[in-house]
C-alpha cells in the first residue's frame, strides 16, 4: 500500500513531460518550416489564380451557377498531385522537370535524331506555347485591371505599363539558381495574400447562399450540359498550368537550409566550360572590414551587374546527356527538403488557389446567375462586367478591390511565369544568357499578340480570349505531364544511396572536385559520388503502384476532356 501513493503521479508525470516534450518538438518543426520553407508553395500557387483563370470562373458561374465549383475542387485536387511530383522530382533528383525531358530525349543509343526532333524539339515548343498563352492572359488581365483603375487608359495603353514589371523583378537577383531569394518570394507571398484579402472582403459583401454553394462541390449533370465540359475544360486548363510544373521542379532543386557548405554550392553551380569558370573569377570579393553601408551598396552594385552576366548552371544539368550520367541528391539532403517541400505545396494550393478560385465562381454566380444581373446581350460574365456590377451594387470601394486583386494576380502570374520561361530554356536546350536578355526574349513573346489584341478588338472578345487560351494549356498538359509521370515512377531515376555514417566519401567527392580541372569536372564528379555510395542503402521514392495509378487517371481525365473539346469545337457546339 505505501508504494502506491508515489507510483500514481510518476505514472501521471511521465505521460505529461513527453507530451510537452512533443509540444515543443512539433513548434520547433512549425517554426523552423515557416523561417526555411516557406515559399515555393505560395509562388506555385501563383499560377492557379491568374488572369485567365477569373475569366473561365467568371463565365463558369455565370452561366452555371454553383454547379462547376465540383471541377474546380477536382482540378485543384490535379493540381496538387502533380505540383507535389515535380516538387518531389526537383528534390530527389536535383534538376528540373525540362532537364529530364531533355535527358530522356536527347541522346537516345537508337535513333538519336528522330527522338531530338519528334520529341525533344516538339515538346519545346509546346512548353514555350503554353509559357505564351499563360503570359497572354496576364498581361491582359493586368491590363484590363488597370483600366478598371484608370478609366482613360485605353487596353493598349495597360499592356505597355504591365511589361515593365520585368524590370522590378531584375533587382531581386535570380529565383533559380542554387539558394532562394526571399525577396522574390515575399514579393509573390505578398501580393497572394492581397488578392485574398480583397475578395473575402468582396464576397462578403454579396449575398451568397452558403448552403446552395457547398452542394456545388457535388458532381452534377450540368457538367455535361451544352458548353459545361468546354468550360470546365477551361477550368482544367487554368488549373493545372504546365509552367508551373517546371517552375516547381526548378525551385525544388534548391538548399533551403544550408545543408551544404559554401565549397559544395560553388562545386554545384559550377560550369564545365572555360567561360563559366571565367565568370565565377569576375565575382568580386568584398573585404570584411568596410563600413555596413558600404558593403550593402557594392552588394547591390554587384547585383545589378549580374543581371547582365551569364549565369552558372547544375554541373550534372550541363554535363550529362543522359540518366545513367548524373547522380541524384544526398539522403540526408533529401530528408531535409522533401516533406517540408510536399507541405508547403498541399498548403499552399488548397489554402489559396482553390480557395480564390471558389470565391471568384461564388461571386460571379450568386451575382449572375441567381442575382439574374446578366447584361442582355451576353450569355457569360465578363471581368468588366462584374467590376461594372459589383461597383453599382456593392459601391464604388469593392469594386476597387476587385480590380486591385486583379491586379495583383496577374503582375504575380506574369512575374512567375516568366521566370518559368528561363527554367523552360536553360532545361529543354541549355540556352544561357543573362537573366535581363532571358527575361526581356520571354516577355516580348507575349507582348506582341498581346498589343495585337488590345489594339484589334479592344475590349470585345477578351473574356472570350481568355478562356480559349485557358483552353489551349489544357490541350498542352497531357504532352508536359507524360515525361513528369514517366521520371517519378522510374526506380532507376527516383533512387538513392543513404551514405554510410563513417563513409568520408562525400568529403572526398568535394575536394576531387573543386581540385579538378575544368574538362575533368564531370568525370571526377561522377565517380566519386558512385564510388563515395557503393556501400550505401538504397532507399526508392519512386511512386508507388497506387500512386501510379491515380497518375493514369489524371493523365487518361485529362486527354479525355481534351478529345471531346476539340470534338466540340469542329463541330461547332463549342462555347
Amino acid at each position: 500500500m505505501s508504494d502506491s501513493p508515489s507510483s500514481a503521479p510518476h505514472s501521471t508525470l511521465v505521460p505529461s513531460a513527453t507530451f510537452v516534450r512533443r509540444l515543443k518538438h512539433a513548434a520547433a518543426v512549425v517554426v523552423h518550416h515557416g523561417k526555411k520553407h516557406t515559399g515555393v508553395g505560395i509562388v506555385c500557387a501563383v499560377a492557379y489564380f491568374d488572369p485567365g483563370n477569373w475569366g473561365v470562373d467568371l463565365q463558369a458561374g455565370s452561366q452555371f451557377g454553383y454547379h462547376l465549383l465540383f471541377v474546380v475542387l477536382l482540378a485543384g485536387l490535379f493540381a496538387v498531385f502533380l505540383q507535389v511530383l515535380a516538387s518531389r522530382l526537383g528534390c530527389v533528383t536535383g534538376i528540373d522537370l525540362a532537364s529530364h525531358t531533355r535527358l530522356l530525349l536527347y541522346n537516345r543509343p537508337k535513333h538519336t535524331l528522330l527522338y531530338r526532333w519528334l520529341g525533344l524539339y516538339p515538346l519545346y515548343v509546346l512548353a514555350e506555347v503554353a509559357i505564351i498563352a499563360t503570359d497572354l492572359a496576364e498581361l491582359l488581365g493586368s491590363a484590363i485591371a488597370l483600366c478598371m483603375l484608370f478609366p482613360k487608359l485605353e487596353l493598349w495603353h495597360g499592356v505597355l505599363i504591365t511589361a515593365f514589371d520585368v524590370i522590378l523583378i531584375l533587382g531581386m537577383g535570380d529565383p533559380l539558381r542554387g539558394k532562394p531569394v526571399r525577396m522574390f518570394e515575399l514579393l509573390i507571398g505578398a501580393m497572394v495574400l492581397a488578392v485574398l484579402i480583397c475578395m473575402i472582403v468582396i464576397i462578403s459583401k454579396v449575398d451568397v447562399n452558403w448552403a446552395h454553394a457547398f452542394e456545388g462541390y457535388i458532381p452534377s449533370k450540368h457538367i455535361f450540359a451544352q458548353g459545361g465540359v468546354y468550360t470546365s475544360v477551361g477550368i482544367l486548363g487554368a488549373t493545372v498550368m504546365p509552367h508551373s510544373l517546371f517552375l516547381g521542379s526548378a525551385l525544388a532543386t534548391q538548399d533551403r537550409v544550408s545543408f551544404r557548405s559554401d565549397k559544395d554550392t560553388r562545386t554545384l553551380t559550377t560550369l564545365v566550360t572555360k567561360d563559366s569558370q571565367e565568370s565565377l573569377t569576375q565575382v568580386p570579393q568584398v573585404p570584411e572590414r568596410q563600413s555596413l553601408w558600404h558593403r550593402i551598396y557594392e552588394e547591390c552594385r554587384y547585383s545589378v551587374l549580374d543581371a547582365f552576366r551569364k549565369p552558372p548552371a547544375s554541373i550534372f544539368a550541363t554535363a550529362a546527356t543522359r540518366h545513367s550520367e548524373r547522380q541524384n541528391n544526398t539522403y540526408e539532403f533529401i530528408r531535409a527538403h522533401i516533406y517540408h517541400g510536399t507541405f508547403d505545396i498541399v498548403g499552399s494550393l488548397l489554402g489559396f488557389a482553390v480557395m480564390i478560385n471558389s470565391l471568384i465562381l461564388m461571386l460571379a454566380a450568386a451575382v449572375f446567375f441567381y442575382g439574374k444581373e446578366m447584361p442582355q446581350d451576353k450569355d457569360a460574365a465578363s471581368l468588366f462586367d462584374a467590376y461594372d456590377l459589383i461597383r453599382d451594387i456593392v459601391g464604388k470601394p469593392a469594386a476597387t478591390l476587385f480590380a486591385i486583386a486583379l491586379l495583383a494576380a496577374g503582375q504575380s502570374s506574369s512575374i512567375i511565369a516568366t521566370v518559368a520561361g528561363q527554367a523552360v530554356c536553360e532545361g529543354f536546350l541549355q540556352w544561357r544568357v543573362s537573366p535581363i536578355v532571358r527575361r526581356l526574349f520571354t516577355r516580348l513573346l507575349a507582348i506582341i499578340p498581346a498589343m495585337i489584341v488590345a489594339i484589334a478588338l479592344g475590349r470585345a472578345g477578351i473574356d472570350v480570349l481568355l478562356v480559349v487560351s485557358q483552353v489551349v494549356l489544357s490541350i498542352v498538359l497531357p504532352f508536359i505531364t507524360f515525361p513528369l509521370l514517366f521520371c517519378t515512377s522510374s526506380k532507376a531515376i527516383m533512387t538513392v544511396r543513404k551514405m554510410p555514417v563513417d563513409n568520408p566519401g562525400s568529403s572526398g567527392f568535394i575536394e576531387s572536385t573543386v581540385n579538378a580541372a575544368p574538362s575533368e569536372i564531370s568525370t571526377v564528379t561522377l565517380s566519386g559520388l558512385e564510388n563515395a555510395d557503393d556501400n550505401g542503402e538504397l532507399v526508392d521514392y519512386s511512386n508507388n503502384k497506387l500512386t501510379m495509378a491515380v497518375g493514369a487517371m489524371i493523365w487518361l481525365v485529362v486527354v479525355a476532356a481534351n478529345m471531346y473539346v476539340i470534338v466540340e469545337l469542329a463541330l461547332g457546339k463549342g462555347a
